[in-house]
């Protein structure tokens, strides 16, 4: 590129950056006069050398890219810290859950939503079955009983499936840790089941008659076998621990005998027309088409901030914390919880009028009136989740600034201490040098290790999280500059006496402008490089004492806290994506580092200058 300079034309010098990466992707090439102006100074010169070597360049571009994403990828994947899920604990990575079968196209009967799994029945009455569907490592809800017929309804619960077909009789299978899969005897002998339902370790069966039976966990579950409306009932909700109920002539109903906010049902909400039930809530919508939400009504999810809508809403659907609605005129809308985009109906829905909405857990699935069927919610994991029921992507995003930031700022802190104490020590010499060297000895005695974990358990036991954070770092950098003091006052030993040195002393210089103007700066190559190394080091060290449970405390996310898991021999055989990411990207991170700091070290030396 070229300038006009009072009517000269002269070459513009090319950016460092440049200059830095030409030779990684361009090759070697000759250079003009003002590229080698550009590079002639000893820092210039490191970097020319630094450039040429393609394995340490390599390693530069992989670490600034995952620098990158732990820098900016927390902007797109906020960490929600009080996050936790037990539903979807330890699930693989993947993102099938809503890749439904072909064979429901145009022919969806009924849908059934479970925490990571779906359940549909077509119109044909065939059964099918997707998502993540192994309950435990001995529980797997796809191997369903054999000679089912044509199932005409099905309702998916927390870890079990229900199923009633074409001649009245009901199956159930998955988890019956508490009876919720053990169908009573009084329920083998009905003939005309009205509706199923299927909730946290328990199910509901409703009569034609009006009469509800409940089986499964009566312990965690509100319900009365004895309440007054059993003859009465056209529908029933199960929140995930108490039951709720819609009479025949149109009132919403609690089921249980305690009293507590699901029992404090609004008054006045008219004639009801349907009902339905998150986790912590209950809802029901009046013919009218007003919606009435009660029950344990969260500020975080707020299911109850029903939005607008052009016309009435007939019909009423529940997921985890999230509600799903209907209107007159085939619209859908949603509301409550959104952190899987459960609750923003796509635009491919806006104008569209669907004739059924099915919602689950984070999943929903909607159908037009030509029988297409479009999803939202929460597809899976793309690195899958950990005990916790959280996205290990996101921790691992989030972890990876974290765990940084504590290389980071410990190597600040030892890189400070080390240059002082090394340049002090090397400059003055005597008896400054001798205390300097013994409280330098003195450190690197300690079992580093050992030492790290004992004071972090006994300091750390009283401070919060954030406190905790920060002493990690500051106990990092106080114990990690040893080395790097020895190496700078060896330099400084042997600068100190150079004649520019000589030339300052003699014309007056301060000692202290001596040491950090003349000395310090023909040895800074010598510090860049151990800093380089020593936030590598850091940055292992912090992943083993969080490894170790002496570290960033959870559920702040770093690298070597999400590798804590793997101390159990049952996560490293059975849940390999709890650890795997996690050390593979600890590692590539670290090898870089080292690579980098061995081409410095390389770039440095004149011996290994050659043009």
């Amino acid at each position: 590129m070229s300038i006009n300079v009072n009517g000269e034309t002269r070459k513009k010098k090319p950016g460092f950056l440049r200059l830095l990466f030409a030779k990684l992707f361009q090759g070697k090439k000759k250079m003009s006069i003002l590229e080698e102006e550009q590079l002639q100074s000893p820092f210039r010169t490191v970097l020319n050398n630094f450039r040429d070597n393609k394995v340490s360049m390599s390693a530069l571009i992989v670490f600034l890219m995952i620098f990158a994403v732990a820098l900016v990828a927390p902007y797109f994947l906020p960490l929600d810290l009080s996050y936790s899920d037990t539903s979807q604990q330890n699930l693989p990575s993947g993102r099938n859950m809503m890749s439904y079968p072909k064979g429901l196209d145009g022919k969806v009967s009924v849908i059934s939503i479970g925490p990571s799994f779906s359940v549909g029945a077509s119109t044909e009455g065939k059964l099918f079955i997707w998502g993540k569907t192994r309950i435990t490592s001995k529980i797997d809800v796809k191997y369903v009983p054999a000679n089912m017929g044509k199932i005409v309804s099905l309702v998916a619960g927390y870890d079990h499936i229900l199923a009633l077909n074409d001649q009245g009789k009901l199956f159930a299978w998955g988890n019956d840790r508490q009876g919720q899969a053990q169908i009573p005897s009084e329920v083998k002998q009905l003939d005309d089941i009205r509706e199923i339902k299927a909730g946290n370790q328990s199910s509901v069966v409703l009569s034609e008659d009006g009469t509800s039976i409940f089986f499964g966990n009566s312990m965690n579950n509100d319900y009365n076998a004895f309440h007054p409306y059993q003859g009465q009932l056209a529908q029933v909700e199960l929140t995930s621990d108490a039951v709720l109920g819609r009479t025949k002539d149109g009132k919403a109903v609690y089921l249980g005998s305690m009293k507590n906010g699901y029992s404090k049902i609004p008054e006045n909400m008219g004639n009801v027309t349907d009902i339905a039930a998150t986790s912590s809530t209950m809802a029901a919508v009046n013919d009218q088409g007003k919606v009435f939400v009660w029950g344990n009504i969260s500020q975080k999810w707020k299911e109850n901030q029903v939005p607008k809508t052009k016309s009435k809403i007939v019909a009423i659907h529940g997921g985890k914390n999230h509600y799903t609605a209907v209107t007159e005129d085939g619209e859908v809308v949603a509301w409550g919880a959104n952190q899987y985009h459960q609750a923003a109906v796509p635009k491919s829905l806006q104008g569209t009028k669907v004739s059924a909405v099915y919602t689950g857990f984070f999943q929903n699935y909607a159908i037009t009136k030509d029988g297409s069927i479009k999803t939202w919610g929460l597809k899976g994991y793309p690195l899958g989740s950990d005990e916790m029921g959280r996205d290990i992507l996101t921790r691992l995003v989030n972890g990876g600034r974290m765990s940084m930031m504590v290389g980071g700022v410990a190597v600040i802190i030892s890189t400070i201490i080390g240059v002082l104490i090394g340049s002090i020590s090397g400059y003055f010499g005597g008896k400054i040098d001798t205390v300097l060297q013994r409280i330098t000895e003195m450190i690197v005695s300690l079992p580093f290790l050992p030492f790290v974990m004992i004071l972090s358990a006994l300091i750390g036991n009283s401070m919060g999280s954030n406190q905790k954070v920060w002493l990690i770092m500051v106990i990092l950098g106080f114990l990690s500059w040893p080395n790097l003091a020895r190496l700078v006052r060896a330099q400084v030993l042997s600068v100190r006496e150079q004649e520019y040195v000589v030339a300052a002393r003699s014309v007056g210089v301060k000692k202290r402008n001596i040491v950090f103007k003349h000395i310090l700066p023909n040895v800074i190559s010598v510090i860049l490089v151990s800093a380089t190394l020593d936030f590598a080091t850091c940055m292992l060290t912090e992943a083993t004492l969080s490894f170790l449970g002496f570290g960033v405390p959870a559920p702040q996310p770093t690298w070597g806290n999400m590798l804590y898991g793997a101390n159990s021999s049952i996560v490293i055989q059975n849940y390999w994506w709890r650890w795997v990411f996690a050390s593979i990207v600890l590692g590539i991170c670290v090898i870089c580092i080292n690579l980098i700091g061995d081409g410095l070290r390389d770039a440095i030396d004149p011996k290994s200058q050659e043009r």
